[in-house]
């Protein structure tokens, strides 16, 4: 499509609001600033001092000197300071042989035994949960000699180990019930001293396994400091790690924030989310390391154009608007934008011409991918328009058929695609495949997210009130009863 004609398209009268079918919720719009983030002058040098310490820690990282339990803590170590990336192929090495090798009868207690379980079971290893029979009494309880005020950090490593479970697992569900009774008796005693009183905390809250990564490196590089056994080369490593990690994150949140304000000013949606600070510490979240920042990037910039979609079908669309958007989305085409109400052409055209982009940014050999996060698109645009129309005709569905949709609609089946775009080759073919078929994991992850997200709405759009509906229905539950089950 010629760019005189493109203008012509976008530049006419601003039309009426249309009448809204689908919800008259409207979505408040989430602060951010466009504040421009500078590096550090000296961050050259602590990128040279950093180099330095990585390589001094490959030498003392002596994986055949250390017992089991000495690695174990000393891999965690690694992961909970920030700093396993750099170490990948000798952290690889080091579970290899604590998978190999069983700790002695009690070797290291509880402490190390709940650790290398969790280790093991992070990283896709399977341990069984009989390694936790030692510690239980003849009525298949736990000992109340765990009970003790004198060893606390095995309790917690315990708590966050059984977060590990899968369906079924009574053992490590007993550990969970057993060790957060006992933690909380802990806490209110003040009978346990910082920081082991502070990760305590924490880990009530959100359990170690489910915390974001990066915000656990946060509060446990201050926290390392104050351990008994404290590495120092580690401990400094970690605080230069962390800064100059940040000062990436800060110059790609500059560049996402003038991106998204040039973007939302133009397609001009006044009802739609202002969110790319929150986007961009959701995609921080799931993806911090340096070397993922291109996956950042183009994870953040799609989200945000989805974002747009997603709240013009949910809470301004007409009916027969969310159709021709549907429609002009399959066809891909800036010849379609035609078919769009003058209000959204700027918006068909402005996602084309960033997903062009996108591919010219990607090497020869990756720019299949496109392709594959081109359909994920489309497939976005197809069920929130079956949102939208089951909106419109006031359908109930069952609690199955929402679920169903629900996946798809939490925007993870199309977001996983889109994170390993960004990636390297480790991302082949064969994967986008896999995920391209909303695999099990894939779909538990978008049960979970679309599951809690509902869950903690403040209830201000109608779709997120359904789900409790059909569910109090089906089951005769009060909500607050229901709110329990569905959690």
């Amino acid at each position: 499509m010629a760019p005189s004609k493109v203008a012509a398209a976008v530049n006419g009268q601003k039309p009426m609001v249309p009448n809204i079918v689908q919800s008259s919720s409207t979505l408040p719009p989430v602060a951010g600033s466009d504040e421009e983030f500078a590096p550090s002058a000296s961050e050259q040098r602590m990128r040279e001092r950093a180099e330095r310490l990585k390589a001094q820690v490959r030498q003392t990282f002596d994986a055949a000197s250390m017992d089991v339990a000495g690695l174990v803590t000393y891999v965690d170590t690694l992961e909970r300071l920030g700093l396993d990336n750099h170490f990948r192929d000798l952290i690889g090495g080091a579970l290899d042989r604590i998978r190999a090798e069983e700790l002695p009868e009690h070797g290291g207690g509880l402490h190390v035994v709940a650790l290398r379980f969790r280790l093991l079971r992070q990283h896709g290893i399977w341990v069984s949960t009989d390694v936790f029979d030692a510690f239980r009494d003849d009525a298949s309880g736990f000992c109340s000699s765990l009970c003790s005020d004198d060893d606390p950090r095995g309790l917690l490593s315990l708590y966050n180990a059984a977060h590990m479970a899968v369906p079924g697992e009574m053992v490590l569900d007993d550990a969970i019930a057993f060790a957060r009774g006992r933690l909380m008796d802990i806490l209110r005693g003040s009978k346990v001293r910082s920081p082991v009183s502070e990760q305590i905390t924490r880990a009530l809250d959100i359990p170690l396994p489910r915390f974001t990564r990066r915000l656990e490196t946060m509060h446990y590089i201050a926290e390392y400091e104050h351990e008994e056994a404290h590495d120092g080369l580690l401990l400094e490593l970690a605080r230069l790690n962390f800064v100059l990690v940040r000062a990436l994150h800060l110059r790609e949140l500059k560049d996402l924030s003038l991106w998204w304000r040039e973007l939302y000013n133009t397609v001009k949606l006044p009802y739609a989310r202002d969110r790319m600070v929150e986007i961009y510490f959701w995609t921080c979240g799931m993806l911090h390391e340096e070397e993922y920042s291109l996956a950042r990037m183009f994870f953040a910039k799609t989200f945000g154009m989805v974002s747009l979609m997603d709240d013009t079908f949910d809470v301004h669309a007409t009916l027969d608007e969310c159709h021709k958007l549907k429609e002009a989305m399959q066809r891909w085409d800036e010849s379609e934008v035609y078919i769009l109400p003058e209000y959204l052409r700027m918006l068909y055209i402005k996602t084309l011409s960033n997903f062009k982009e996108f591919e010219e940014i990607l090497e020869p050999n990756k720019k299949y991918r496109m392709a594959y996060t081109r359909e994920a698109y489309k497939l976005c645009s197809q069920n929130y328009l079956k949102e939208a129309i089951w909106s419109s005709q006031k359908y109930q569905p069952s609690f199955k058929e929402h679920e169903e949709l629900s996946i798809m609609t939490s925007g993870l089946p199309m977001l996983t695609i889109l994170t390993l775009m960004g990636y390297g080759d480790e991302a082949t073919p064969e994967a986008f495949e896999w995920v391209s078929s909303v695999p099990e994991m894939v779909r538990a992850g978008s049960q979970v997210t679309r599951f809690l997200n509902d869950l903690s709405s403040t209830y201000n759009m109608q779709i997120h009130t359904l789900i409790l509906k059909i569910y109090t229905n089906e089951h005769a539950y009060a909500v607050g009863k229901a709110q329990e089950g569905y959690a």
